[in-house]
C-alpha cells in the first residue's frame, strides 16, 4: 500500500437500529428472512461509507452482517451443533454457553464471500475483511469430538485458508485473522499457534494481519485488565514468535491501556497496526491524542510500516462516538503525515 500510515478500523462498528439492538454486543436480529437479508447488505454499503466519509485509507465490513465475530463463521460448519450448548470458561476469563464440535468439522459453502464482493464494488480503496483465527475459534466452542485443542485448530485453519482464498479472489487487499487467544494461552501458542495461524495463511497473495487485543469494552473484560496490574506485558510472550512468521502484520491495542510502548521493539521489521483508539471509552478521542499515541511508537517502528487503527471493534459503543473516533483517527493521523513531511 502506497499511502504513509494507512487508517483503518479493526473490526466491528455499532449496527444501525434497526437492525439490532445498539450498544448491545452481539444483539440478536431486528429483521427475518429475506429483510434481514437486505438489511445487513444495506449496513455493510453504510458502514463502508461512514468509514470513507471520516477519512479511513482501508475499508472494512465492520462486522455487519454477522452477530459474533467468531460463531457467525462457525455457524456455516458442518460437524457443529448449536442446540447443544455447554459452558465453557472464555480465555480464562467468563462463564459462555456455547456449541459443541460432535463431528467432523467441514466448510459446505462460502460464508462471506458473497459480502465481500457485494462490498468491492462500492470503493476502490484496499478492503480488508477480519476471519476468527483457529485458536480462538476452538476456545469459543466445546469439543466433544476430536479431543485435541492443536488438532481441531488445525481443521479450523484450513477451513480458514479456504474462505480465506476464496475472499483474496473477490477482491479482498487484506485477510485480518482475529486472535484474542494470543493474550492468554502462551505455551499453546508457541507449541503450535503460530503454526497452526500460518496454516490459515498459507499461499495467499493479500497482506495478512494478526489483531490480538485484550478485548471489548465490556465488564468481563474491564475486570480482567484491571487485574492484570500497572504494566500489561503479555505480548512479549507472542511478539518474537510472530516477528519471525509469516504473518505481514501484527495488530496490537495501544490506547487507554497498560502496554508499554517499547514491546512494539519486538516486531521490528514488521508491519504493525497500532491501536491508537481505545473502544473501552466512549470518550472521543483528539487528534493530538491520536498524533501523539502513533508519534510514540515511531521509536519503535519505522513510519512506512505504522498503520493506525482502533483497539479492537466498536459494537458496543453508540454510531455517533465510533464515527466521531474514526474522524480523529483520520485527523490525528492527517498530522503526523504532515510532521513526518517536514522531516
Amino acid at each position: 500500500m502506497s499511502t504513509l500510515l494507512p487508517t483503518s478500523i479493526v473490526g466491528s462498528l455499532p449496527k444501525p437500529s434497526w437492525l439490532s439492538e445498539p450498544e448491545t454486543l452481539w444483539s440478536p436480529w431486528r429483521l427475518e428472512g429475506a429483510e434481514l437479508d437486505e438489511g445487513r447488505r444495506d449496513a455493510l454499503h453504510l458502514a463502508a461509507a461512514e468509514q470513507a466519509v471520516a477519512g479511513l485509507e482501508v475499508i472494512s465490513d465492520g462486522e455487519q452482517t454477522r452477530q459474533h465475530f467468531v460463531t457467525t463463521f462457525i455457524e456455516h460448519l458442518s460437524g457443529v451443533d448449536f442446540a447443544r450448548r455447554e459452558t465453557v470458561r472464555i480465555r480464562d476469563r467468563y462463564d459462555a454457553s456455547v456449541p459443541t464440535v460432535v463431528g467432523p468439522v467441514r466448510r459446505e459453502r462460502p460464508v462471506f464471500v458473497d459480502d465481500a464482493a457485494s462490498l468491492r464494488t462500492r470503493t476502490d480503496k484496499p478492503l480488508k475483511w477480519a476471519l476468527p483465527g483457529p485458536m480462538t475459534m476452538i476456545d469459543t466452542l466445546y469439543d466433544a469430538h476430536y479431543g485435541s485443542r492443536e488438532e481441531l485448530a488445525r481443521e479450523f485453519a484450513a477451513l480458514l485458508n479456504q474462505e480465506a482464498r476464496e475472499l483474496e479472489a473477490a477482491g479482498v487487499d487484506i485477510i485480518q485473522f482475529d486472535e484474542p487467544a494470543f493474550n492468554v494461552f502462551f505455551y499453546d501458542v508457541r507449541d503450535w499457534g503460530v503454526e497452526v495461524l500460518e496454516r490459515a495463511a498459507e499461499g495467499l497473495r493479500a497482506e495478512t494481519v494478526v489483531h490480538i487485543c485484550y478485548g471489548y469494552g465490556i465488564k468481563a473484560n474491564n475486570d480482567w485488565k484491571a487485574s492484570l496490574g500497572t504494566q500489561w506485558r503479555q505480548y512479549e510472550e507472542t511478539f518474537p514468535l510472530l516477528r519471525d512468521s509469516v504473518i505481514d502484520t501484527v495488530s496490537l491495542e495501544s490506547r487507554g491501556s497498560h502496554v508499554p510502548m517499547e514491546l512494539v521493539e519486538l516486531l521490528r521489521g514488521k508491519k504493525v497496526m497500532l491501536g491508537a483508539i481505545d473502544v473501552a471509552d466512549p470518550q472521543v478521542e483528539t487528534p493530538e491524542e491520536v498524533a501523539d499515541t502513533l508519534r510514540r511508537a515511531l521509536a519503535f517502528v519505522e513510519p512506512e510500516n505504522l498503520c493506525p487503527s482502533t483497539n479492537c471493534g466498536m459494537a458496543p459503543l453508540s454510531r455517533t462516538v465510533a464515527q466521531g473516533k474514526m474522524r480523529a483517527l483520520a485527523a490525528g493521523t492527517a498530522l503526523l503525515r504532515a510532521e513526518l513531511a517536514r522531516g
